[in-house]
């Protein structure tokens, strides 16, 4: 079995991942792609690595999350896809300890130990820490941000750094990675590899972020164009929407309001700047993907 865990991050997703996913769920299932909703496993997947910790789960594990989980018949399924942004932490603890989701790979190594014998994988979305950092702030109950930080420096926060750790400790869990930023050119991509399909096969919610960010206008525009050209390919189709973007983006959608002290332009251009090495480096790290328009 193939174990796909999309595990956040915090401030890039809210589900909507998972939503197109149950979306095409049925139509899926018949192929042996099994996606649970949340209620289904998060509570019990929590509690069960809770009690892992760094030590080693019974080998009654795998059996019981998997009745909990599915609706069919464990030996039917080939991909199971699980969504859970607090796998590594809440919110208000994702930088406990001045590490930025110290967990992560403990979790990532227990639940690889869980489904010992199956392929698991990680998928990430990753977000620009100009924007990360105010929003993830602003979804916890600390009213101080330095509290929040517990010590990190926003200047020498790396995505890479989280990533490195999780590619030594579960070497054989590769990991797929994007740009948040990139979210609405891609999300075709991102949710045909999580289920394991092809790129050219249609799903429902192909464009539902697209769609939040262009006019009702331009998006008439755009089905239109699609309807009158069905053979674009996937590359030809993210340029076209670009383009319609350039023209009919909803700026009240993708602009953001910083505001916190000190956090001036040059210092937001600074961090987005280094956000872009880092996106560099990680396109070049062993064992990582990372998907680009």
């Amino acid at each position: 079995m193939q174990v796909i865990l999309h595990a956040g991050v915090h401030c890039t997703d809210e589900d909507r991942i998972l939503k197109c996913l149950l979306r095409n769920a049925d139509t899926w299932r018949h192929e042996g792609v099994a996606i649970p909703g949340p209620s289904k496993f998060r509570k019990l997947l929590s509690e069960t690595l809770n009690v892992i910790g760094a030590g080693t789960p019974s080998p009654e594990a795998r059996g019981v999350l998997l009745d909990a989980m599915l609706q069919d018949d464990p030996a039917t399924v080939d991909r199971l896809v699980l969504c859970h942004e607090n796998i590594f932490s809440v919110p208000k603890l994702m930088f406990a300890g001045g590490l930025a989701y110290r967990r992560a790979e403990t979790r990532v190594a227990a639940l690889r130990q869980i489904f010992v014998g199956d392929n698991v994988e990680l998928y990430l979305g990753l977000r620009d820490p100009a924007t990360f950092l105010p929003a993830a702030f602003a979804a916890t109950p600390h009213e101080d941000f330095q509290t929040f930080l517990s010590g990190v420096d926003p200047m020498h926060f790396r995505w890479s750094h989280l990533i490195r750790r999780l590619r030594t400790e579960v070497p054989d869990v590769p990991i797929t990675l994007w740009a948040n930023e990139d979210t609405p050119l891609i999300w075709g991509q991102i949710i045909r590899d999580m289920a394991g399909i092809e790129m050219t096969r249609k799903i429902v919610g192909a464009f539902d972020v697209f769609q939040q960010i262009v006019s009702p206008e331009g998006m008439r525009r755009f089905r239109a164009f699609l309807k009158e050209n069905p053979t674009i390919n996937e590359r030809q189709k993210r340029r076209v929407m670009a383009a319609f973007l350039d023209k009919y983006a909803l700026e009240e959608a993708i602009e953001e309001e910083l505001d916190l002290p000190g956090w001036d332009e040059a210092y937001v251009d600074m961090l987005t700047e280094l956000y872009d090495d880092d996106l560099y480096e990680l396109d070049h790290m062993q064992g990582v993907t990372v998907i680009t328009p």
